[in-house]
């Protein structure tokens, strides 16, 4: 049961309803190096990339692993060798992780907090106190973060308040405004609407604490007056949002990806094309996606399904590609030598901007430390290591 309570948010509620984040008196982690069998390649001014594990809902062992790829050298738990002083490490189930500007940040979900650290070092450099705290997305044309929060404790409420996102303002750590959403907020996208000449920041809303009552909208944001001025009406218990098309002058995006995870029973989980013109869903891709990454250089998304029925009580999972541009599957299965029957629970995706290695984590049984692999662009695996518990995050580390 702890696997799946895991693995999806209704689910993980279930066992969850007294829990509250802290940093106690807990054993803590040693660091771990080991050498990878990575090819020397020009990397050019990527360093490497930073994977945050989540760690079991209750058990505050969220960890933090780096990569470094001009060293072939992958190290585990690198939080708490950079900073010995930090009562219990990170806390309670990391759930998201960015770099913006010269800081690291860490979202820890069940603690209530945004951990910030140097993005060189890892070194800690401030708390930001959010509750329920989800997803980060940075905004470059005004140097804020903003952060998607569930408000409400974790436990199953048809009367749960609304959600919000907080409006970080970054030099100073400082949360600046809020603005409420739908239910249960998850990722966002920031767009400048060059018509209207104004930025807007769309959120998934999942409506996670209300089943069977799943929320079913995308919230549009107007970042100058930071206000929900509209909902776009999608699908049940939305998740996933990314940029999807992009303009032909490349001056952003003309339409979102967004992610429906279904109920679980007879209700599908499905992903969802919208015009951004039009504020209007213009296309349904009929598969269920978990999480994907997409390369916009080749305009390639690349994704997996652990896609949880309760009717058979059963996982079905699934990998592949598709186009952004023509919405088309363009592969069943991006891994070729049938290495995909060694992951139990594929957890985080991400693709090697500089030579398109895949990296796909596996978060075995939940409870023990999980194991990353690498594939190449063609599809066969290059290696493979041991990660923290639940590895699902990854954030690319640039020399400059």
């Amino acid at each position: 049961m702890i696997r799946r309570l895991t693995h999806t948010i209704a689910l993980l509620l279930i066992c969850s309803l007294t829990l509250v984040g802290c940093r106690g008196e807990y054993e803590i982690l040693p660091v771990v190096s080991n050498e990878l069998n990575i090819p020397h390649e020009d990397y050019k001014d990527l360093r490497g990339f930073y994977l945050l594990n989540e760690g079991n809902m209750g058990s505050n062992k969220a960890t933090l692993d780096y990569c470094d790829l001009s060293t072939g050298v992958y190290h585990r738990n690198v939080y708490a060798e950079a900073n010995p002083h930090m009562v219990k490490e990170l806390g309670d189930v990391g759930n998201d992780i960015g770099i913006f500007g010269s800081k690291l940040y860490a979202v820890i979900n069940v603690s209530n907090f945004i951990e910030v650290m140097d993005a060189r070092t890892a070194r800690h450099i401030g708390m930001i106190k959010i509750p329920n705290v989800r997803y980060i997305i940075f905004n470059e044309a005004n140097g804020k973060a903003y952060a998607s929060s569930y408000v409400a404790p974790v436990k199953f409420d048809q009367n749960a308040r609304v959600g919000y996102v907080a409006e970080i303002d970054t030099a100073t750590l400082e949360v600046t405004r809020t603005c409420n959403v739908g239910y249960q907020p998850e990722e966002m996208v920031i767009w400048y609407d060059r018509k209207e000449n104004r930025q807007k920041l769309y959120v998934a809303n999942s409506g996670g604490y209300m089943f069977p009552n799943y929320d079913h909208t995308i919230s549009v944001i107007d970042l100058n007056t930071f206000t929900q001025e509209r909902k776009i009406d999608v699908d049940i218990n939305l998740h996933r949002l990314r940029k999807g098309k992009l303009s032909e002058d490349s001056n952003g995006p003309q339409e979102l990806i967004v992610t429906s995870r279904g109920d679980y029973y007879d209700h599908p989980s499905r992903l969802f094309f919208i015009d951004l013109k039009t504020d209007q869903v213009i296309d349904t891709l009929s598969k269920a996606v978990t999480n994907l990454y997409i390369d916009y250089e080749t305009e390639k998304a690349y994704f997996y399904a652990v896609d949880w029925s309760y009717n058979t009580q059963q996982n079905t999972i699934t990998y592949g590609t598709f186009d952004i541009r023509t919405h088309e599957l363009t592969s069943t299965n991006f891994i070729k030598d049938h290495t995909e029957e060694d992951i139990r629970i594929p957890y985080g995706i991400a693709v090697n901007p500089i030579n398109k290695d895949i990296y796909i984590t596996d978060a075995l049984d939940y409870v023990t430390p999980g194991d990353l692999r690498c594939y190449g662009k063609d599809g066969y695996l290059k290696w493979k290591t041991d990660t923290g518990d639940i590895p699902g995050h990854f954030a690319f580390l640039y020399h400059k």
